[in-house]
Protein backbone atom coordinates (compact mmCIF):
# COMPACT_ATOMS: atom_id res chain seq x y z
CA UNK A 1 0.00 0.00 0.00
CA UNK A 2 2.90 2.60 1.23
CA UNK A 3 4.99 1.46 -2.43
CA UNK A 4 1.60 2.08 -4.16
CA UNK A 5 1.12 5.32 -3.11
CA UNK A 6 5.21 6.75 -3.16
CA UNK A 7 4.70 5.48 -6.74
CA UNK A 8 1.42 6.94 -7.61
CA UNK A 9 2.11 9.75 -10.54
CA UNK A 10 1.24 13.41 -9.37
CA UNK A 11 0.57 16.51 -10.88
CA UNK A 12 3.60 18.98 -11.68
CA UNK A 13 4.42 22.06 -9.44
CA UNK A 14 5.47 24.66 -11.58
CA UNK A 15 7.74 26.42 -9.18
CA UNK A 16 8.89 23.98 -6.52
CA UNK A 17 8.87 19.99 -5.84
CA UNK A 18 6.36 19.22 -3.54
CA UNK A 19 7.74 16.81 -1.19
CA UNK A 20 5.69 14.19 0.38
CA UNK A 21 6.27 13.31 4.55
CA UNK A 22 6.86 10.16 5.09
CA UNK A 23 5.58 9.13 8.25
CA UNK A 24 7.08 6.01 10.16
CA UNK A 25 4.58 3.79 11.09
CA UNK A 26 4.21 3.43 14.69
CA UNK A 27 5.85 0.04 15.70
CA UNK A 28 3.43 -2.38 16.90
CA UNK A 29 3.30 -3.19 20.84
CA UNK A 30 3.51 -6.45 21.57
CA UNK A 31 5.04 -7.74 18.36
CA UNK A 32 8.74 -9.21 18.48
CA UNK A 33 9.19 -8.59 14.63
CA UNK A 34 11.17 -5.98 13.24
CA UNK A 35 9.91 -2.70 11.96
CA UNK A 36 8.56 -2.33 8.50
CA UNK A 37 11.00 0.72 7.57
CA UNK A 38 13.75 -1.10 9.34
CA UNK A 39 13.72 -3.78 6.35
CA UNK A 40 16.55 -3.69 3.92
CA UNK A 41 14.24 -4.02 0.67
CA UNK A 42 11.97 -1.50 2.20
CA UNK A 43 14.21 0.97 2.41
CA UNK A 44 15.86 0.53 -1.25
CA UNK A 45 12.13 0.43 -2.51
CA UNK A 46 11.99 4.00 -0.35
CA UNK A 47 14.85 4.83 -1.63
CA UNK A 48 14.04 4.57 -5.79
CA UNK A 49 10.91 6.03 -4.57
CA UNK A 50 11.69 9.06 -3.65
CA UNK A 51 14.66 9.35 -6.37
CA UNK A 52 11.90 8.50 -8.88
CA UNK A 53 9.72 11.33 -7.06
CA UNK A 54 12.60 13.44 -7.24
CA UNK A 55 13.47 12.76 -11.35
CA UNK A 56 9.66 13.41 -12.27
CA UNK A 57 10.00 16.89 -10.78
CA UNK A 58 13.21 17.34 -12.36
CA UNK A 59 11.57 16.06 -15.89
CA UNK A 60 8.53 18.83 -14.94
CA UNK A 61 10.78 21.24 -14.53
CA UNK A 62 12.99 20.53 -17.95
CA UNK A 63 9.77 20.30 -20.03
CA UNK A 64 8.60 23.35 -18.51
CA UNK A 65 12.02 25.67 -19.41
CA UNK A 66 11.91 23.28 -22.71
CA UNK A 67 8.53 25.24 -23.52
CA UNK A 68 9.75 28.37 -22.39
CA UNK A 69 13.24 27.75 -24.44
CA UNK A 70 10.97 26.54 -27.55
CA UNK A 71 8.66 30.23 -27.03
CA UNK A 72 11.30 31.92 -26.99
CA UNK A 73 13.07 30.61 -30.13
CA UNK A 74 9.64 31.26 -32.02
CA UNK A 75 9.88 34.89 -30.38
CA UNK A 76 13.65 35.20 -32.10
CA UNK A 77 12.96 33.43 -35.31
CA UNK A 78 9.80 35.76 -35.83
CA UNK A 79 12.17 38.58 -34.80
CA UNK A 80 14.83 37.52 -37.20
CA UNK A 81 12.15 37.35 -40.22
CA UNK A 82 10.91 40.62 -39.31
CA UNK A 83 14.59 41.29 -39.24
CA UNK A 84 15.11 40.25 -42.64
CA UNK A 85 12.27 41.64 -44.22
CA UNK A 86 13.31 44.96 -43.38
CA UNK A 87 16.72 44.47 -44.23
CA UNK A 88 15.65 43.05 -47.68
CA UNK A 89 13.19 46.21 -47.71
CA UNK A 90 16.22 48.66 -46.60
CA UNK A 91 18.27 47.06 -49.74
CA UNK A 92 15.61 48.03 -51.98
CA UNK A 93 14.96 51.44 -50.45
CA UNK A 94 19.12 51.93 -50.93
CA UNK A 95 18.93 50.22 -54.40
CA UNK A 96 16.07 52.89 -55.22
CA UNK A 97 17.57 55.81 -53.81
CA UNK A 98 20.87 54.84 -55.30
CA UNK A 99 19.27 55.07 -58.49
CA UNK A 100 17.79 57.84 -57.39
CA UNK A 101 20.90 59.82 -57.03
CA UNK A 102 22.37 58.58 -60.34
CA UNK A 103 19.75 60.20 -62.18
CA UNK A 104 20.42 62.97 -59.99
CA UNK A 105 24.08 63.22 -61.12
CA UNK A 106 23.65 62.86 -64.04
CA UNK A 107 20.76 65.57 -64.74
CA UNK A 108 23.15 68.04 -62.66
CA UNK A 109 25.80 67.15 -65.24
CA UNK A 110 23.30 68.00 -68.15
CA UNK A 111 22.47 71.30 -65.76
CA UNK A 112 26.04 72.13 -65.60
CA UNK A 113 26.28 71.26 -69.59
CA UNK A 114 23.75 73.84 -70.07
CA UNK A 115 24.88 76.19 -67.94
CA UNK A 116 28.63 76.17 -69.18
CA UNK A 117 26.89 76.66 -72.69
CA UNK A 118 24.62 79.45 -71.99
CA UNK A 119 27.45 80.66 -70.56
CA UNK A 120 29.69 80.74 -74.04
CA UNK A 121 26.50 82.15 -75.42
CA UNK A 122 26.02 84.79 -73.35
CA UNK A 123 29.74 85.77 -73.74
CA UNK A 124 29.61 85.17 -77.52
CA UNK A 125 26.49 87.37 -77.49
CA UNK A 126 28.48 89.94 -75.68
CA UNK A 127 31.55 89.73 -77.88
CA UNK A 128 28.66 90.29 -81.11
CA UNK A 129 27.08 93.39 -79.13
CA UNK A 130 30.04 94.82 -78.77
CA UNK A 131 31.56 94.21 -82.26
CA UNK A 132 28.30 95.46 -83.91
CA UNK A 133 28.21 98.61 -81.68
CA UNK A 134 32.03 98.73 -82.51
CA UNK A 135 31.28 99.09 -86.24
CA UNK A 136 28.03 101.00 -86.22
CA UNK A 137 30.14 103.64 -84.10
CA UNK A 138 32.40 103.38 -87.15
CA UNK A 139 29.81 103.57 -89.82
CA UNK A 140 28.77 106.82 -87.79
CA UNK A 141 31.54 108.39 -88.18
CA UNK A 142 31.78 108.25 -91.80
CA UNK A 143 28.75 108.81 -92.15
CA UNK A 144 29.08 112.59 -90.21
CA UNK A 145 32.60 112.76 -91.76
CA UNK A 146 30.51 112.78 -95.91
CA UNK A 147 27.74 114.84 -93.99
CA UNK A 148 30.54 117.52 -93.41
CA UNK A 149 31.98 117.27 -96.48
CA UNK A 150 29.07 117.91 -98.49
CA UNK A 151 28.18 120.88 -96.32
CA UNK A 152 31.50 122.56 -97.20
CA UNK A 153 31.06 121.71 -100.60
CA UNK A 154 27.04 122.84 -100.83
CA UNK A 155 26.71 125.12 -98.40
CA UNK A 156 23.64 122.99 -97.54
CA UNK A 157 22.64 122.29 -94.38
CA UNK A 158 19.32 120.38 -93.08
CA UNK A 159 18.19 119.17 -90.08
CA UNK A 160 15.70 116.28 -89.69
CA UNK A 161 11.83 117.10 -88.52
CA UNK A 162 11.14 113.49 -87.55
CA UNK A 163 14.18 112.43 -85.63
CA UNK A 164 14.47 108.22 -84.61
CA UNK A 165 16.91 109.33 -81.66
CA UNK A 166 19.04 106.79 -83.48
CA UNK A 167 22.39 108.16 -84.22
CA UNK A 168 23.46 105.78 -87.15
CA UNK A 169 19.85 105.80 -88.83
CA UNK A 170 19.73 109.66 -88.32
CA UNK A 171 22.94 110.16 -89.75
CA UNK A 172 22.51 107.92 -93.01
CA UNK A 173 18.71 110.39 -93.31
CA UNK A 174 21.39 113.58 -93.18
CA UNK A 175 23.56 111.92 -95.66
CA UNK A 176 20.63 110.92 -97.61
CA UNK A 177 19.59 114.66 -98.01
CA UNK A 178 22.80 115.82 -99.00
CA UNK A 179 23.10 112.81 -101.36
CA UNK A 180 19.51 113.93 -103.32
CA UNK A 181 21.22 117.96 -102.93
CA UNK A 182 24.48 116.53 -105.25
CA UNK A 183 22.68 114.33 -107.61
CA UNK A 184 20.06 117.16 -107.99
CA UNK A 185 23.57 119.64 -108.69
CA UNK A 186 25.28 117.20 -110.82
CA UNK A 187 21.82 116.72 -113.17
CA UNK A 188 21.60 120.30 -113.37
CA UNK A 189 25.12 120.62 -114.21
CA UNK A 190 25.05 118.08 -116.36
CA UNK A 191 22.87 119.22 -118.54
CA UNK A 192 24.02 123.16 -118.50
CA UNK A 193 27.34 121.85 -119.79
CA UNK A 194 26.23 120.02 -122.31
CA UNK A 195 24.39 122.50 -124.19
CA UNK A 196 27.61 124.60 -123.65
CA UNK A 197 29.90 121.36 -125.17
CA UNK A 198 28.95 122.33 -128.70
CA UNK A 199 30.31 125.68 -128.14
CA UNK A 200 33.62 125.03 -126.53
CA UNK A 201 34.56 122.00 -128.34
CA UNK A 202 33.01 121.81 -131.76
CA UNK A 203 35.16 119.67 -133.23
CA UNK A 204 34.87 117.05 -130.00
CA UNK A 205 32.70 114.20 -128.83
CA UNK A 206 31.19 114.78 -125.86
CA UNK A 207 31.94 112.92 -123.33
CA UNK A 208 29.64 110.06 -122.05
CA UNK A 209 30.17 110.57 -118.15
CA UNK A 210 29.75 114.16 -116.31
CA UNK A 211 32.54 113.76 -114.70
CA UNK A 212 34.92 113.54 -118.04
CA UNK A 213 32.44 116.27 -119.07
CA UNK A 214 33.49 118.44 -116.03
CA UNK A 215 36.88 117.94 -116.21
CA UNK A 216 37.09 119.25 -119.96
CA UNK A 217 35.52 122.70 -118.44
CA UNK A 218 37.94 122.39 -115.83
CA UNK A 219 41.00 122.42 -117.96
CA UNK A 220 44.14 125.50 -117.39
CA UNK A 221 43.27 127.64 -120.53
CA UNK A 222 40.72 130.57 -119.57
CA UNK A 223 37.72 128.61 -121.84
CA UNK A 224 36.01 132.10 -121.67
CA UNK A 225 38.35 134.14 -122.83
CA UNK A 226 39.19 131.71 -125.81
CA UNK A 227 35.26 131.73 -126.82
CA UNK A 228 35.23 135.37 -126.56
CA UNK A 229 37.83 135.49 -129.21
CA UNK A 230 36.56 133.53 -131.32
CA UNK A 231 33.61 135.79 -131.84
Amino acid sequence: MLIHLLLEPRAPSPKRARVEKIVDPAPQLGSSSPPLLDDPMIKDLLRIGSQFIGYREYANRAEEKFAEANERADALAQKLEQSEAARKKAELAASKAKVEADEAKAKAAGVEELQKKLEDATTALDELKAAQASRDEGILKRLKSQSRRTLTQTNQDFDLDNPVNDPLLDALSLLEFHGREIREGVANANAGLSALFPYFFPKKEEPATFLNLAKMFNASEDLGLKMRQRI
